[in-house]
């Protein structure tokens, strides 16, 4: 065991940046007990099955051992900045430091052969679990940075949103009011931008979207967000239409940010100069709304993943511009009306895509 961990340390700290700063004892902090596990594994039975489920780094653990140690290991290097080649370069170095030594001092033959494959499935199981621990550790810190980050912004945001609006309404000139027109667009983005971030962490945290219910009439929120829409982007038509009683119980924000992604996206995407439109429909049960685009269809194979979070289509318009989004929008859209209990579904040809979106009139 000395020997081993030794020669270990020795390639471990030179090899890894991130272990040039560590002393011998944090450098080698599990690897004896990663080592112990690995006897106790060699030395109890095991099936063709348990064999191959372990080179996989699918088994339960290391046959009853210190079976955390790997899983320590790996979330301890991910608070002291490795990164993922350096920690599976340190058990790299444990597996050589092991078949070297052994090699000099047993010259192993064809007899040890298995002794050697459960040794390098034990190390492969070893490194299974060290990785998980240590990306579970590198998410958990990314989505608390995300968090923190959203809710700092918010604050400044609002306040040039507020600042633009107030710039807009003064009669300083047809300069002046170009330019609040521009800064009140590039704000509306960031804070869409911004809201599916915020959201996209919460679902991934297992938080879930935040709806709160009440009694809205769909013809007068969706109605207000459009003609917002349409002073922000106000080279591009955007048609809305209201047929029959679209009254319901539902979250008037969410609503509204489920619309304007779904506007926001029929802009990047469709034709320029060609009408985006906005149809709500109500029925006895349910209101539907639905907006339309022409525009190149959306392939087939895009088809089935496009409400998948991080995808992106191309063809994007360029008064939208290609930085305008995340690939979150329809992620979040998809999100917004499961929270409501409905759905949402895409159909795209040669003439137009359209997204529709069906939700109960009311919701638990």
């Amino acid at each position: 065991m000395k020997a081993v961990l030794a020669t270990r340390d020795a390639f471990a700290g030179a090899q890894l940046p991130a272990a040039g700063t560590l002393e011998a004892v944090a450098l080698r902090d599990h690897a004896e007990e990663i080592l112990q596990a690995v006897i106790k594994d060699l030395e109890a039975p095991q099936s063709s099955e348990e064999q191959h489920q372990k080179s996989l780094g699918r088994a339960h653990g290391l046959a009853g051992a210190l079976e955390t140690a790997a899983e320590t290991h790996g979330l301890l290097r991910a608070t002291l900045g490795f990164d993922i080649r350096q920690l599976v370069a340190e058990y790299r170095a444990l597996r050589a430091s092991v078949l070297h030594l052994w090699a000099e001092a047993c010259s192993p033959g064809a007899t040890n052969s298995e002794d050697m494959m459960r040794f390098n499935e034990a190390i492969d199981q070893a490194i299974a679990e060290s990785v998980a621990f240590f990306s579970e550790q590198l998410t958990k810190e990314r989505n608390l940075l995300l968090g923190a980050l959203g809710h700092d912004m918010r604050n400044p945001l609002h306040t040039i949103q507020m600042s633009a609006q107030v710039l807009t309404m003064l009669e300083a000139g047809e300069q002046v009011s170009g330019i609040a027109t521009r800064i009140a667009r590039s704000t509306a983005q960031l804070k869409s931008l911004l809201d599916d971030l915020v959201d996209f962490n919460r679902i991934t945290l297992g938080l879930g979207l935040s709806v709160v219910p009440i009694k809205i009439d769909l013809a007068q929120l969706f109605g207000a967000a459009v003609d917002q829409l349409r002073a922000g982007y106000p080279g591009r038509e955007i048609d809305f239409q209201v047929i029959g009683d679209v009254r319901g119980t539902w979250d008037s924000q969410r609503l509204e940010q489920l619309l304007g992604n779904l506007v926001l996206n029929a802009l990047r995407y469709g034709t320029r100069g060609e009408p985006v439109r906005v149809l709500v429909v109500g029925r006895p049960a349910e209101v539907e709304f639905s907006v339309r685009n022409r525009g190149p269809m959306i392939d087939a194979s895009m088809v089935e993943n496009i409400f998948d979070p991080l995808v992106r289509g191309t063809h994007e318009s360029a008064d939208v511009g290609s930085n305008a989004g995340l690939g979150l929008g329809l992620y979040i859209a998809r999100q917004i009306t499961h929270a409501h209990g409905g759905n949402i579904a895409v159909a795209s040809d040669e003439r137009e895509t359209a997204f529709t979106v069906r939700l109960p009139r009311l919701t638990s």
